[in-house]
């Protein structure tokens, strides 16, 4: 047994054997505070570097460019975690540094990845990992963000969506059920293949918004970004463009992962979050920063407890649940983060009633 394990044993006992490590960190009495007392001890005694010190540290891949802070231009790193992942052989498959930045906060990789080289991150078979069990499971998430950002999901009425990286269109047939003119890009031509063969009256096209002429021409209600933002190499610029594409009183919704969360401040390098191919890491901090810089109005966020949790199906008693729940609204420290971002002052008199908007201007 672990160190830290006995340690858990002697505090906890067998009480919450039954409970999945993930939801442990967020239920355990006192845990919390323990987990943001180690995240506060991680700040204050990790060094901040120079970018020209730090690469004299760190390799740089073929594949890979040193960065500054996207979201405010700092330059000064401050090295925090090395996420890897070992292969069944005792070898390395994958690894990389992730440094915060001192001035702002925002966590990201560096060095980071070539925007041209993008695409070596994902294997030949990722479209088929997209349509497997993990689709019925986004499924289920699609519609818990589509119900906590109520009433914008509610019925699409033939509003224009388009949704950033539709893959093979999962969410996509959820928006034609809803009654929205629904658009999906992506740059895999198998997903989109395979979107298309599924969808009724929804189109998913293959490239980029400003490679379709009719995505292009811009004039959407509704743009969605399912776990799209953590891959995206130049987000400012994305997102300059993504304000472009919306209407007048239309709105972005982000679901991402959060860098604010309670299991990363637990178990650091060995996050879930950290993918092989997830290059930005976002919380209600720093996602604001990039929404201001490319021109939208406002941000409204909707905490996330975790899908069983919103399904009801979870084996959580009762009062487990009320707690997990607690834990994660005190703390923003949900795993994912949901995001609802406002073009405009309409947008925000249209749909922003009735939650708290973090306003931009």
């Amino acid at each position: 047994m672990s160190a830290k394990r006995a340690v858990a044993r002697t505090l906890y006992g067998s009480r919450y054997d039954s409970v999945p490590w993930e939801q442990r960190v967020y239920i355990r009495p006192g845990e919390r505070k323990i987990r943001e007392l180690q995240w506060h001890r991680l700040l204050r005694t990790s060094p901040v570097i120079s970018l020209d010190e730090y690469r004299s540290r760190v390799k740089l891949g073929a594949i890979e460019e040193f960065v500054s802070c996207h979201m405010c231009g700092e330059s000064r790193q401050q090295p925090l975690f090395q996420p890897s992942k070992v292969k069944k052989n005792g070898k390395t498959a994958w690894t990389y540094n992730v440094v915060r930045c001192p001035s702002c906060g925002f966590l990201y990789r560096n060095p980071n990845i070539l925007p041209e080289r993008l695409g070596d991150l994902y294997s030949k078979n990722y479209s088929t990992f997209l349509t497997g069990d993990y689709a019925a499971n986004r499924q289920r998430r699609y519609r818990q963000a589509m119900d906590a950002f109520r009433p914008v999901f509610d019925e699409g009425d033939k509003r224009r969506l388009l949704d950033f990286g539709c893959g093979a269109g999962y969410f996509l047939e959820l928006a034609e059920e809803r009654g929205f003119e629904a658009h999906g890009v992506d740059l895999s031509p198998d997903s989109v293949k395979e979107a298309n063969e599924r969808l009724t009256s929804a189109t998913a096209h293959f490239g980029a918004p400003q490679d379709v002429p009719e995505i292009a021409a811009g004039g959407f209600d509704v743009v969605t970004l399912w776990s799209v933002l953590a891959h995206l190499p130049r987000p400012v610029e994305d997102f300059t463009g993504f304000r472009d594409l919306l209407a007048p009183g239309g709105v972005l919704m982000i679901l991402t992962v959060n860098a604010q969360s309670l299991l990363l401040k637990a178990y650091g390098s060995k996050w879930n979050g950290f993918t092989r191919n997830h290059l930005m890491f976002y919380s209600r901090r720093t996602l604001p920063l990039l929404l201001r810089q490319a021109g939208f109005a406002g941000v409204a966020f909707e905490p996330f407890y975790g899908d069983t949790i919103e399904a009801g199906t979870t084996r959580l008693s009762a009062a487990h649940t009320a707690r997990l729940k607690h834990s994660v609204e005190t703390g923003d420290g949900g795993n994912m983060m949901r995001a609802l971002a406002f073009a405009d002052e309409e947008a925000i008199r249209r749909w922003g009633d009735g939650r708290p908007v973090h306003r931009l201007a």
